[in-house]
């Protein structure tokens, strides 16, 4: 701007090109250009620059969630560019109300509003018609009419590449993504998305990170890889958090309830819905509350709360009609059938039921025709249809077998690590050009410098690196026999840990084949694979993401609870000053002492048996405390074996102390009976040494 200072139009014009061009990176000065520019019109006749003001100042209400203002912004530029007969950007404020209308559930006006843009931008050969493509794709994506949306969204994905623009090649590409997410076809799914997060990270397109990590936090939430899509979501909403992206948020918070749900945390998944929704309705969009509605459903349903599970299944079914969204309507389906049946009204279960299996064959949503042949089979079979329940279930098993296959998820997989190959490729790139630079700035200096001195400094260089060399050596030696002993000791105990847990995990399982509990087994079977999967890949490294050593704790208890009598009342608390992406900590620190408490604490009778666990981080200490409410650790001292209790204690404060040093942080234990503090129970209290996560 310092070289045109001339207050005219060609200054509102970049004005406006600048404000445009932050409005997605940096609203705040997005805004202060718009502002400037609005100013300067006041003293200018330029309607063209005038209704662009408008028409992009619409666009930041649209970003930050206001869409019933950005709509008046646009109907008003509209306006200005009708009268002037300005074809470009009449197209342009119909591409954006078709945005608007789509971010609202309005998904029928939206395609509207996007033919009226095509129209005019094939008429005048305009460069914006591969977003306006893009759109009306994306739109018909939400109506469930696939072939439309695959055929606009290739469309605008072959001019976008014809036109070598990175921004709408990544948008294309992670709609496509979407697309192929709901026809059940992962892998592909994947590519994509992993395609336009790699053009989007170089572009430094914030809104559109964010968007491709959500996406491929789901594909990572269906494989059942909760702590990966945990890390995706997290990452996806601090961004959104960042740009006050209020609808993106709301998704981002949804997708965190439901990792929450899966991990069996229901008081989190519901306090994470609660906010999505809460936000989602102040912005007034639809689009999205119909899956927070059905996601809170399916929480009271497994709390068995029935009445409030069919009251968020009905609102969801509700809304779904009025925005066509028929994914979600399917999905709304199958809620209330579940939630009919589970009370026994197989009647009303099977009519919901059928409609969730219509209308995803109808539109191919490949996992609700899953889920909706699973929930026909359990309604054939408790109605005595036994013919009926074994093909639902044959068709069950097929549509299983094609979405979650071996060879689908090492797809997956290999997609992960190409991604993560052109990363270090271009960070190698970036490395050796700097290297390169460095080495001839060094060699022009070096030639500049007189031959005797360099001789000097080599002989003072050598000199020093040969005794300091000795020094670090004799340092070196002693600190690798220290971190061989800590290892020595971790997997020591691990090992101790490890056969006694699987044990006890395997007798509980042949009690349930004994008593021919089927479902009941194959739920604690695949609870207990995944708890042993964590524990064998945690059991293998010095340092785990705190992340993964909880998931490993909830997985735990969930799997004490399916089989415990009452179930334990379990809480994890972790406080909000605490990334639990960003600290690395010593695996299998906690659960030890969860074990210990559901073995010791509770005497056969206690009916009531809470166990809490509590992460809270003052200065730079990181602190775990675990509180039972049981019979508290004198009574437990006088009725076990004291002094293995105490060697046990005693290596792990050693270990402790010895890692504590090593990461440069405290590190120790305390056990005390909570009688003292006028409770019941015992209180552990655990100071974690940890490492900063330098990959997050």
């Amino acid at each position: 701007m310092a070289f045109h200072t001339e207050k005219d139009t060609i200054r509102v014009n970049l004005l406006n090109d600048l404000a445009f061009s932050y409005f997605s990176s940096d609203l705040a000065k997005s805004l202060e250009y718009l502002d400037e520019s609005s100013a300067l019109l006041e003293t200018l006749n330029f309607k063209k620059g005038k209704a662009r003001t408008i028409y992009i100042r619409g666009i930041t209400e649209a970003i930050q969630s206001n869409f019933e203002k950005a709509l008046d912004h646009y109907n008003e530029a509209l306006d200005i560019y009708k009268k002037i007969d300005f074809n470009k950007g009449i197209a342009n404020c119909y591409n954006a109300m078709g945005i608007t209308y789509r971010n609202k559930g309005e998904f029928s006006a939206s395609v509207t509003f996007f033919k009226s843009a095509i129209k005019i931008e094939e008429e005048i050969g305009s460069d914006n018609l591969s977003a306006s493509l893009l759109n009306l794709g994306t739109s018909y994506e939400e109506l469930g009419d696939f072939d439309q949306a695959i055929f606009f969204l290739t469309k605008a994905l072959s001019i976008a590449k014809e036109n070598k623009n990175n921004q709408r090649i990544a948008y294309s590409l992670n709609n496509l993504g979407n697309v192929y997410k709901i026809q059940g076809n992962y892998p592909f799914a994947m590519k994509h998305f992993k395609e336009s997060l790699y053009i989007d990270e170089k572009i430094g397109d914030s809104l559109g990170i964010a968007n491709h990590l959500s996406n491929i936090g789901q594909i990572y939430q269906i494989q059942n890889d909760l702590v990966k899509a945990m890390n995706y979501y997290k990452k996806s909403l601090e961004i959104y958090s960042r740009v006050n992206r209020k609808q993106g948020i709301s998704g981002a918070l949804n997708d965190v309830g439901t990792v929450h749900k899966e991990m069996g945390n229901y008081k989190n998944a519901l306090n994470s819905y609660a906010e999505a929704l809460s936000i989602s309705k102040e912005i007034g969009s639809k689009s999205i509350i119909p899956n927070i509605l059905i996601n809170t459903g399916e929480v009271n349903l497994i709390l068995k709360e029935y009445k409030l599970a069919k009251k968020f299944y009905d609102e969801a079914k509700k809304i779904s009609l009025e925005t066509e969204n028929k994914e979600s309507l399917c999905e709304a389906y199958i809620g209330l059938a579940r939630t009919y049946a589970y009370q026994n009204e197989y009647r009303t279960a099977l009519f919901k039921a059928l409609k969730a299996n219509k209308i995803s064959k109808k539109f191919g949503f490949l996992k609700n025709q899953k889920e909706s042949e699973e929930i026909l089979s359990l309604i054939y079979k408790a109605t005595g249809d036994y013919k009926k329940a074994f093909e639902s279930h044959q068709q069950f098993k097929i549509l299983n077998d094609s979405l979650f296959n071996k060879e689908n998820i090492e797809k997956i997989a290999q997609l992960e690590y190409e991604y993560k190959y052109k990363q270090a490729l271009d960070s190698a790139s970036i490395r050796e050009l700097k290297l390169t630079k460095t080495v001839m700035t060094t060699s022009q200096d070096l030639a500049k410098t007189k031959q005797n001195y360099l001789w000097a400094v080599i002989g003072i260089l050598l000199t020093s690196i040969l005794s300091g060399s000795f020094v670090f050596y004799q340092k070196y030696k002693s600190v690798k026999i220290r971190n061989q002993n800590i290892v020595t000791e971790q997997k020591l105990l691990r090992s101790q840990m490890t056969p006694h847990f699987i044990f006890n995990s395997l007798s509980v399982l042949q009690g349930m084949i004994l008593n021919k509990e089927e479902k009941k087994s194959i739920t604690y079977l695949s609870k207990f694979s995944k708890l042993l999967r964590i524990v064998l890949e945690n059991s293998r490294d010095k340092v785990v993401p705190l992340i993964q050593e909880l998931d490993a704790i909830d997985n735990y208890m969930i799997l004490q609870n399916l089989d415990a009598d009452p179930p334990y009342d379990y809480s994890l608390i972790v406080d909000e000053n605490i990334d639990i992406n960003q600290f690395l900590v010593p695996p299998m620190l906690i659960q030890p002492f969860i074990e210990n408490a559901i073995e010791h604490a509770f005497t056969t009778n206690q009916e009531h048996r809470e166990i809490g666990v509590h992460l809270t981080l003052e200065g730079n200490k990181l602190r775990c405390t675990i509180t039972d409410n049981g019979i508290g650790i004198d009574a437990i001292s006088n009725k076990t074996d004291t002094k293995k209790k105490s060697l046990a204690t005693t290596i792990t404060k050693e270990r402790l102390e010895m890692l504590a040093k090593d990461f440069k942080t405290a590190g120790g234990i305390t056990i005390a009976d909570r009688k003292k503090d006028k409770e019941r129970g015992t209180r552990i209290t655990l100071l974690i040494p940890y490492k900063p996560n330098e990959e997050t």
